[in-house]
């Protein structure tokens, strides 16, 4: 049986019975899971995703957010999300499980479509209004002229009354609260306009100053704009850490194992982790042998062997073999959400800034209302009670001294220098960055994965016999660990060829062995191989009684070496903090010329280190890429991360480096010193021209339609002084 489609040419009319249609066909009584996959970045990764989830046992229909990252699947009752996200990540997706409850505050910002919207209907109909003045400014008199005046009327009350919303909004909340902003004589000034407008078109007056008001809308609203557009960030950074922490847990008890929110369980409780998995609480671990990768927390460049009696931390990654963990800490006492809290806490703090434009509105909006206020007064003294005069010379006073030029000053350099440093690979996200970023004379690093690339790389393969590293090869193949995989890369872009093994194994927490020529090999630790371990990261190779070592080195990032050189010529103290140990923190500040450093910081020491540093009058740049360096980035005056770090590290940034190099971190302060200096340029212009135009406006020479040309002219030398950062 087929059913009939209809057609319809009105788009609405044809999607209500479509949506029914698609809703009666839903699948119904099954469950939604979230997976996060921040790896995607195209189309392609949405198909590819969709497919595979799709294809595995238990899905009905999958869907994938490439904005937020996600996707949202409906399943069959029972099926696990952490099996279907071990299986994403299997086929090359990688995928973590979403507690939904934790992303239940997330809502679309439609702020910056308001004020696009605002600003096309206030432009729109400024320009209408002003074919229409060009009739009575021709000469157009009596009925003629008061036609196009309510004409035009009919398009600027309605305008004014929807475009000018957000000021009039923010100036009524600023005087509920007893105090002024820049938006209450922006918000005088509009509706005086408007009004005295009005009024003349009543009484058939021979002006009318719709054109002007508009004019002031759309110039304010499109300094407002950009002012947005500058300081959006899509998400909170401690929204983002919570969406890391493991939603479910594998509790282990007498009855046999079973999965259970993490909110259930107790200190004291014993959950299996499984290999791959991420650790869902803080715990000791009571039986198993692996190794964790906490280079999220920490900033260890290796994983770290794990055992009976260890500590592990939520969040951290679970590699090769399976874990029984005690409780002592879960959910909201976890390090890794005590970690957000942090962040939320030092995001507050940082919005306490003030920016130069919120510093000049204290000062100028009292005095704008004054001087208005003042002409108001003393016009109607000289003109022997004329209200109709001074009140026209407030509104032009108030017209030409609304700060329109002030308005733009700050987001029009914002804008430039954030087109600039784009150009050089730097997304700038907050609008006082490139002002606190001027202020900078202290750079913190951190060290694995923003100095460096945190891969390590081979070094002295060449040391070695052939066979020897064919052999190594056969073995690191047989393993997931970082410094097997990076030595297997090494062997195989050099041309070697792999060994014939049999009976390979990987031992958790150890290494990998085989058996080679009757005899049985090992690749792995040094105290397992028979080896003494190196002061350099190593691993070893035991051949009968033979042990070989194979040296790495972490690969600097492209330009850290000249990112270095460039802030220290320019009279910035630069300081290395690392949670990863000594002997490799000492050899890499060596390397790019640091002298400050410390080794195994934590992550909220490097937050106390950012802290104490500023509370000692230093103006902090933190530059890092991990979760470990969250609060540090969240807390320090400004701060930078690579594109490469983690989500939640990118959002909690001032400004993102796109690209894989370090070296144009030197022109980013360079370039915020001197937009900082345009935007006070800007100050000096818009002060030029109140004094030149003020006066004009008090001795009853300029109109409310001259005042408001006045303004437009000296936002338009604002914004081109802010070209020349281009």
């Amino acid at each position: 049986m087929s059913a009939t489609v209809q057609t319809s040419a009105c788009p609405a009319c044809a999607a209500a019975p479509l949506a029914q249609e698609v809703a009666g066909r839903a699948p119904s009584g099954g469950d939604e899971v979230m997976l996060s996959l921040p790896a995607i970045h195209c189309a392609a990764c949405i198909s590819g995703v969709e497919r595979s989830l799709s294809a595995m046992p238990g899905v009905r229909r999958a869907r994938v957010n490439l904005t937020l990252k996600r996707a949202m699947i409906d399943v069959d009752p029972g099926t696990e999300p952490a099996t279907l996200a071990q299986a994403l990540t299997s086929e090359g997706w990688e995928a973590h499980e979403l507690d939904a409850a934790t992303l239940a505050g997330t809502q679309v910002d439609r702020t910056g479509r308001d004020l696009l919207m605002r600003l096309g209907v206030a432009g729109f109909a400024m320009m209408n209004v002003m074919l229409l003045s060009v009739a009575v400014w021709s000469g157009a008199e009596a009925a003629t002229r008061d036609l196009f005046h309510w004409i035009s009327a009919t398009i600027a009350i309605p305008t004014i009354a929807f475009s000018a919303q957000p000021f009039f909004r923010n100036a009524w909340t600023a005087l509920r609260a007893a105090r002024l902003n820049m938006d209450v004589p922006i918000s005088l000034a509009i509706l005086l306009a408007a009004g005295m407008s009005v009024y003349e078109t009543a009484q058939s007056g021979e002006h009318a100053y719709f054109d002007a008001a508009l004019s002031l809308t759309f110039f304010l609203l499109a300094g407002r704009y950009l002012d947005y557009r500058t300081r959006s960030v899509a998400r909170s950074a401690a929204q983002e850490l919570a969406a890391l922490e493991v939603p479910r847990a594998l509790r282990v008890a007498a009855d046999g194992e079973a999965m259970v929110p993490v909110s259930e369980l107790a200190v004291g409780d014993m959950v299996r982790v499984l290999p791959g998995a991420r650790v869902p609480v803080d715990g000791i671990v009571t039986s198993g042998a692996s190794e964790i990768d906490r280079s999220l927390l920490t900033g260890e460049s290796l994983p770290v062997a794990t055992g009976e009696g260890a500590e592990v931390n939520a969040g951290e990654v679970n590699l090769t073999g399976a874990l029984t963990v005690r409780v002592t800490a879960a959910g909201e006492d976890s390090t890794l959400h005590r970690l957000a809290d942090l962040v939320a806490v030092a995001e507050t703090t940082r919005n306490r800034y003030t920016s130069l434009a919120d510093r000049a509105a204290r000062i100028y909006a009292p005095a704008v209302h004054l001087l208005a206020f003042a002409a108001f007064v003393g016009w109607l003294w000289i003109s022997g009670g004329d209200v109709r005069l001074s009140l026209n010379i407030a509104v032009a006073v108030l017209i030409i001294t609304c700060p329109c030029a002030l308005g733009l000053a700050v987001p029009a350099v914002t804008t430039a220098a954030s087109g600039r440093l784009f150009k050089r690979g730097l997304l700038i996200k907050s609008a006082t960055a490139l002002e606190r970023l001027a202020e900078v004379d202290t750079v913190v690093f951190d060290k694995t994965g923003t100095l460096t690339t945190g891969a390590p790389v081979a070094e002295n393969l060449g040391d070695h016999a052939r066979r020897d590293l064919e052999l190594a090869l056969a073995l690191a193949e047989g393993s997931a660990h970082p410094l097997a995989q990076s030595l297997a890369q090494a062997a195989r872009t050099a041309g070697v060829r792999p060994a014939n093994v049999t009976d390979l194994r990987e031992v958790p927490g150890h290494g990998v062995e085989a058996v080679w020529q009757g005899q049985r090999v090992r690749l792995g630790r040094a105290d397992w191989t028979g080896a003494d371990a190196a002061a350099q990261t190593a691993t070893y190779l035991q051949v009968g009684g033979r042990v070989l070592t194979f040296r790495f080195a972490d690969r600097l990032r492209d330009g850290a070496e000249q990112a270095v050189a460039a802030l220290q010529a320019q009279g910035m103290r630069v300081l290395l903090l690392s949670g990863d140990n000594a002997t490799a923190v000492a050899e890499l500040a060596g390397r790019v010329g640091i002298d400050t450093f410390e080794a195994g910081v934590l992550p909220q020491d490097k937050a106390a280190r950012v802290e104490a540093l500023m509370a000692d009058g230093r103006r902090v740049l933190m530059v890092g890429d991990g979760l470990n360096d969250t609060a540090a980035l969240a807390a320090a005056h400004a701060s930078i991360s690579p594109a490469s770090a983690l989500e939640a590290t990118r959002v909690v940034s001032d400004i993102v480096l796109l690209g894989g190099s370090l070296a144009p971190l030197g022109d980013t302060l360079a370039t915020a010193r001197s937009a900082t200096r345009r935007i006070r340029e800007n100050f000096g212009i818009a002060a030029i021209y109140n004094m030149i135009a003020i006066p004009i406006a008090l001795t009853g020479f300029a109109t409310p339609l001259a005042a408001a040309l006045a303004m437009s002219g000296s936002s338009i030398c604002v914004s081109l002084n802010a070209l020349r950062l281009r």
